[in-house]
């Protein structure tokens, strides 16, 4: 008995040994299969999960990080000139307007604008174009859909996408894009930009009441096929051309016709989604998109991880072989003329807090990452003259630094439907304005920049960032509300200014001037992360210089939509970045055709004021130019003045990115980037391994001290039995 035990003490100590010495060189800690290791695949992280992957529904900064990859409008960005230049994506070349006036006569391209009750552009497609492999184009022998009219019997045997047995694609061809228009209006899908292009499109808001009247309109559970129905300013002309017809004079159309929102659709994949059933299994375009992008998601548990793979069907583009002067010596003309993507694989994985994101970059397990304020100084240091340069423990590691300002703003927005603070009741506008003025100088938002940011960001003078057309440097462009223009530099105006306006509009140390009761403001968040106390402690106390008492009130996403919606927030914290390079996409946001609880459109605020309004609707028509530069300074003197907005910054971008990661240009135009970026994973590999090296010799010391627990055992059963020494 005695030697059996130690024949298996010796077999457990070799078993033990081997492991150890097996297992060198390999990172014990990965968070990804053995199977992926070597692999051409990109390694990212989103903190929100997606909503809507849904074009026509989908607006939001961490949905686009995937639809802008799967979906493809006819147009898109350059990947590496500025400014933002539009070029072809599935069209031949870009469309050029052409104008009628309101018999439908052509008109010359000199044509005044008031003239122009017209303009068309006539889009022609790439032939050729295929969509990713789907179940929704599966047809059998004789032609018929093989997933078109599933029974509940055949269903429940679904519960992905991946289940389905069999695949089809076919050609894009034009009425795709018609089709996929005409979902703007579509009653079950509630599209933000319908309101908006309900005012371009010719006929498009009349569809949209046709469809409302259909018999289908109240049904959940039947398709709506939209093809029986149509749409007078969107015609397919031909297999693969079609057109659109807008009202008026808009040239930033165009660059609406580089987002998602103009992508194509075919019917049927909008017919394969709608069958009864199949919501409840999360079958739906808002889980698997289809198109006709470089990637498709294959992948898709919105919780933990999210995969997008290379669409074997993407047709042949290149990688662009010309950009700004310095692109050529930062490496990025290198894969001029390789075939896109270059990457076969994106793997996206929740995080939830930034230190384990973090971390996890560090260690090479993600290939590039922003900078949060808690990892700001282990990453960057402020050298000479203010500029940001990396840490010498950064530079070690490869990791390589990219700053830009971002073509974005956040603001606090103020209700203007509110009783308090809003400007819709004439009896009350002017003590409101006062009110919004003295808590937009209260809070600082450079002190926020410097304490929160990191100093990352530029303070807001007006809604337009810098790089986009019609913002101004310098005096000229501070607001006089706001700021003093003090030897050469923006100056905040003093805490004693906006007591004097709170004192103005009857509201004196805080207290209603008639009632003594005290003066209370609610603000709306759904932040809850990390910092977000701090950050509501600190505004607190920027409002208690001027005694005004800010009650926070927190709210999940969903919640906080609906007040938006419905007027019911007083005041809140928002944030746009630009969807194309124009300032009307941002002076938009204060149209009052766009007010959110009249339209449901973007301007969250519900601002309204006919001057404004006037002058929007003459920028939105106009080239740029010196005459509309004049009309976007009065644009932006008429808000500074009524304060719809505590302006407050534009975020200065910092990106990290490891050595292996090539062809990363940051930008927040253009989101389709993916499709440009290499990874050297011989490198990466090489390099995980280098940082992530198992410390063994506390496992050797557990498995000695397991040896001698078992040496002892077998001893004991070798000497003992039934309690009596043998």
């Amino acid at each position: 008995m005695a030697s059996f035990f130690r024949i298996l003490l010796l077999i457990l100590g070799a078993a033990l040994a081997g492991g150890l010495v097996g297992g060198c060189g390999d990172a014990w800690n990965t968070p990804y299969p053995a199977n992926e290791r070597g692999k051409n695949i990109l390694y990212t992280a989103f903190a929100d999960r997606p909503k809507h992957l849904d074009p026509v529904q989908s607006y939001s900064e961490d949905e686009i990080a995937f639809t802008a990859q799967i979906y493809e409008p006819p147009l898109q960005y350059h990947y590496l000139k500025r400014p933002y230049t539009l070029i072809p994506a599935t069209a031949e070349a870009l469309p050029e307007p052409s104008y009628l006036d309101a018999q439908g006569q052509p008109l010359p391209e000199n044509a005044p604008t008031e003239k122009i009750a017209f303009t068309d552009y006539v889009i022609a497609i790439k032939p050729g174009t295929l969509y990713q492999p789907h179940p929704a184009f599966a047809r059998a022998a004789d032609r018929s859909y093989l997933y078109h009219d599933l029974s509940a019997a055949q269903l429940s045997t679904i519960a992905t996408l991946a289940d389905f047995p069999a695949t089809g694609t076919r050609e894009l061809v034009a009425e795709d894009y018609v089709y996929g228009i005409k979902r703007l209006a579509h009653p079950h899908l509630h599209s933000p930009i319908m309101g908006l292009m309900g005012g371009y499109i010719a006929g498009l808001g009349d569809f949209a009441k046709d469809l409302q009247k259909s018999a289908l309109a109240g049904r959940r559970d039947a398709w709506l096929d939209l093809r029986q129905y149509a749409l007078e300013g969107v015609v397919a002309l031909d297999r693969y051309r079609y057109r659109i017809r807008i009202e008026g004079k808009y040239p930033q159309f165009l660059y609406w016709l580089a987002m998602p929102f103009f992508a194509p659709m075919p019917w049927e994949a909008d017919k394969f989604y709608s069958q009864p059933g199949m919501v409840k299994k999360n079958l739906t375009l808002d889980w698997y998109p289809v198109g006709t992008g470089p990637y498709m998601l294959t992948e898709n548990d919105p919780n933990a991880r999210m995969v997008l793979r290379r669409n074997p069907n993407f047709r042949d583009e290149r990688y662009p072989c010309e950009g700004e002067p310095e692109d050529q010596s930062n490496g990025l003309l290198k894969d001029c003329g390789k075939r896109l993507p270059l990457i076969d694989q994106v793997v996206f994985t929740r995080e939830k807090e930034q230190i384990p994101y973090w971390n996890k970059f560090l260690q090479g397990y993600y290939d590039a990452s922003g900078i949060s304020s808690d990892a700001f100084d282990q990453a960057v240091q402020v050298i000479d003259g203010g500029e940001a340069a990396l840490t010498d423990a950064m530079r070690a590691q490869g990791i390589t630094l990219s700053t830009t300002v971002a073509t974005s703003t956040f603001y606090m927005g103020f209700n203007w439907l509110d009783s308090l603070v809003g400007g819709s009741n004439p009896a009350t506008s002017e003590r409101a304005r006062l009110l919004r003025q003295a808590i937009s100088i209260a809070i600082k938002q450079e002190e926020f920049i410097s304490i929160f940011q990191n100093g990352r960001g530029v303070a807001a003078q007006g809604p337009i960032p810098p790089g986009i057309f019609g913002y101004r440097e310098g005096e000229a462009g501070i607001n006089p509300y706001m700021y003093d223009w003090v030897n050469g530099q923006a100056h905040r105006k003093p805490i004693a200014a906006a007591k004097r306006l709170l004192a103005e509009a009857g509201w004196p140390n805080g207290r209603d001037a008639a009632t003594g009761e005290p003066l209370v403001i609610y603000l709306d968040t759904t932040a809850t992360g990390v910092g977000s106390k701090a950050r509501m402690d600190w505004l607190q106390k920027q409002l208690g210089q001027i005694n005004v008492q800010l009650v926070v009130r927190n709210t999940d996403y969903n919640r906080f939509q609906e007040k938006i919606r419905k007027g019911a927030a007083q005041l809140f914290y928002f944030g746009w970045n630009a969807d194309y390079p124009d300032p009307e996409n941002f002076l938009f946001l204060l149209s009052s055709q766009q007010s959110a609880v009249l339209h449901d459109g973007s301007n969250a605020a519900n601002y309204s004021n006919p001057a404004y309004d006037a002058l929007f609707s003459q920028v939105q028509a106009m080239e740029n130019g010196p005459r509309r530069q004049v009309l976007i300074d009065q644009m932006v003197a008429q808000l500074r003045k009524d304060a719809p907005w505590v302006w407050g910054f534009h975020p200065k971008d910092y990106s990290l990115q490891h050595a292996w990661l090539k062809n990363r240009k940051p930008g927040k135009v253009g989101n389709n980037t993916l499709k440009y970026q290499r990874i050297d994973p011989a490198l990466r590999e090489a390099k995980r391994a280098e940082w992530n090296r198992p410390v063994r010799w506390p496992l050797l010391l557990l498995g000695m001290g397991g040896l001698v627990v078992a040496g002892f055992i077998v001893l004991s059963i070798g000497t003992v039995r039934d309690g009596r020494p043998v």
